[in-house]
């Protein structure tokens, strides 16, 4: 599985990725996940507002921080 964090490392991005980290620990999933800050990749992913997550090459979540809820259901999804 392939987890992306989009954002140029503003606070809000910084939260996703530790969510993100969070849930990916709580599961036991192998994950890899990646924080993208070059606003070129982001664009590729047709995102406009960060931060986003990626999962698997699709977006989830688009200009705010997702709950580890959500996360949790991406991953076990």
């Amino acid at each position: 599985m392939k987890i992306k964090v989009l954002g140029p490392g503003c606070p809000k991005c910084a939260e996703a990725k530790r969510i993100v980290m969070e849930a990916v620990k709580e599961t036991g999933v192998v994950a890899d996940v990646e924080k993208v800050s070059d606003v070129q990749e982001i664009m590729t992913y047709g995102v406009f507002s960060t931060p986003a997550v990626v999962v698997d090459g699709k977006v989830k979540a688009m200009g705010k921080v997702p709950s580890k809820k959500d996360v949790l259901n991406w991953i076990n999804g």
